[in-house]
């Protein structure tokens, strides 16, 4: 038996800042959010936009453009990067406190990809913290937006359109009806065994809306960051990359600087070539230390990095910090228009869960606060003119309605089999050896759903990176290291069937 609740306003699911972006654009919201908090938590990085004298949104979208490995949506770009002044600016409207100079100009910071100084931080790096208590007492303040505490398991559908969620608690089943959902879910960073994502960031967002018949896109494309502190921590703590901005150098066991030999930019190259840097020092043997010793105030400007690596004993004022790649952002997720619109009637998605193509194959540094900001604010006003009354047959999947909820030890292995085969080296034959293995797993993931969720997503996530047989942006085939021009189209996916339960 499934209780219904029917909402008279639209459902956001998801309370990162691309959730509560969209909720307080709307004159009536509910959220729905668990209890682990998400990505932007943890966000170190700031926030890119072109507010710096002699700065445009034109120069933002050329760099954009520049690191997407020819895939980016030139519309989708041009949106994201004009909208970064007025995004800055809502926050600040909002209570955000960004770093500024003794005059009151806001401190801009350098991170790669980037042709100036447009980096918005707050507390040097705490800028996701900052901008998610801002947010959240805006939300507090507000008498339109209502917070459900719940988890949810599945997507309700009438014969043409999403009409609401299903949430779990121990066996009971809720379905929550609504006259639009917003998935806001973010990425799938949890999927490897090496990632800076929190427990929550499992990629199920994505899933439930390809349950729902959602039309998926460019699930090869993860993005791995650099640095971050190999202590035995899980997530691995974050190691902004504004700190090799300002002038931190990353080094071998000797002390020598090794990434000349790998990019005219050094420390400043794009993400995924530090990364693969840094990997192939691990993997010939070496390490790889970040030396940030000889920055001036670091403690003061990196609170959060200091915080972590005094937690293991290391001072980066006079620690070397041990450093290694760990997935970060996903580029792929739910297809989407520029409004947010997904292939479905009904539902939207934004932020991280979703693929506008705004990011291309690669993320630039510090776009992914703004995308939710941004994006945010246009489904709210998109959403506001596609309501409609759930009516008729209600259904959803007939395995959430009586599978447990969360997953066993197996969780772990399927995590770790993500990171060594089909992470940031892939070749054929791992990505095959993957795909072997995750079939072979399936039947004891599928009894709960965590388990399903991820065989399922790491099952599509795989079959796109062996379908793109090249090396472009976030996707790295050692077996084709060049980009193929033939190849710079989007990968689409449309998930088939799964068996449906009428409840209502």
């Amino acid at each position: 038996m499934v209780k219904i609740v029917e909402l008279d306003a639209p459902l956001v699911i998801g309370a990162g800042v691309a959730g509560l972006s969209v909720a307080l654009g709307l004159d009536q919201a509910y959220v729905v959010t668990s209890q682990e908090p998400g990505s932007t938590w943890w966000a170190q990085g700031g926030i890119a936009a072109a507010v710096g004298g002699g700065d445009s949104p034109q120069a933002h979208a050329r760099d954009t453009v520049a690191v997407s490995g020819g895939l980016s949506a030139g519309e989708a770009v041009e949106i994201l990067t004009a909208g970064g002044p007025d995004a800055i600016e809502r926050l600040i409207a909002f209570g955000a406190q960004f770093d500024r100079d003794l005059d009151g100009h806001l401190i801009l910071g350098q991170e790669a990809g980037h042709g100036t100084r447009r980096v918005v931080h707050a507390d040097g790096d705490a800028t996701g913290a900052e901008v998610m208590r801002a947010l959240n007492e805006a939300v507090a303040a507000s008498d339109r937006v209502s917070v459900i505490q719940a988890r949810v398991v599945d997507l309700v559908r009438t014969r043409h359109r999403v009409a609401g969620v299903v949430t779990a608690d121990g066996k009971k089943r809720t379905a929550y009806l609504a006259p639009a959902v917003v998935m806001a879910t973010g990425g799938v960073g949890q999927m490897y065994s090496h990632t800076t994502n929190p427990a929550g960031v499992t990629g199920e967002g994505i899933v439930l809306a390809g349950r729902a018949g959602a039309r998926l896109a460019d699930l090869e494309f993860t993005q791995f960051h650099p640095t971050a502190l190999l202590v035995g921590k899980d997530p691995m703590p974050l190691v902004t990359e504004a700190i090799r901005g300002e002038g931190a150098t990353l080094v071998d066991p000797q002390g020598r600087r090794f990434m000349d030999q790998y990019h005219r930019d050094g420390e400043l190259a794009p993400r995924d070539i530090v990364a693969r840097a840094i990997y192939w020092q691990y993997d010939r043997g070496s390490a790889a230390y970040l030396d940030a010793r000889r920055i001036p105030g670091f403690h003061e400007r990196f609170p959060t990095v200091t915080a972590h690596a005094m937690s293991v004993g290391l001072d980066p004022v006079d620690d070397l910090l041990p450093v290694s790649p760990a997935a970060h952002f996903f580029m792929g997720g739910i297809d989407v228009d520029v409004r947010g619109r997904t292939s479905v009637e009904g539902l939207w998605a934004v932020g991280e869960c979703s693929a506008s193509g705004v990011h291309g194959a690669n993320r630039l540094a510090s776009n992914s606060l703004l995308e939710g900001l941004v994006f945010g604010a246009r489904v709210a006003a998109d959403v506001s003119l596609g309501l409609e009354v759930p009516l008729g047959e209600l259904r959803t999947p007939k395995d959430s309605l009586d599978l447990p909820v969360l997953a066993g030890p197996v969780l772990q292995e399927l995590r770790k089999i993500m990171w060594e085969r089909a992470g940031l080296i892939r070749t054929g034959t791992r990505l095959w050896d993957a795909r072997s293995a995750i079939l072979e797993m399936d039947p004891i993931l599928r009894r709960t759903i965590s388990g399903r969720n991820a065989a399922e997503l790491g099952g599509m996530m795989v079959m796109s990176a062996l379908r793109r047989s090249e090396s472009r942006g976030g996707h790295y085939r050692a077996d084709y290291p060049e980009p193929d021009p033939m190849q710079e189209h989007r990968t689409l996916i449309d998930p088939g069937p799964v068996e449906m339960a009428v409840i209502r």
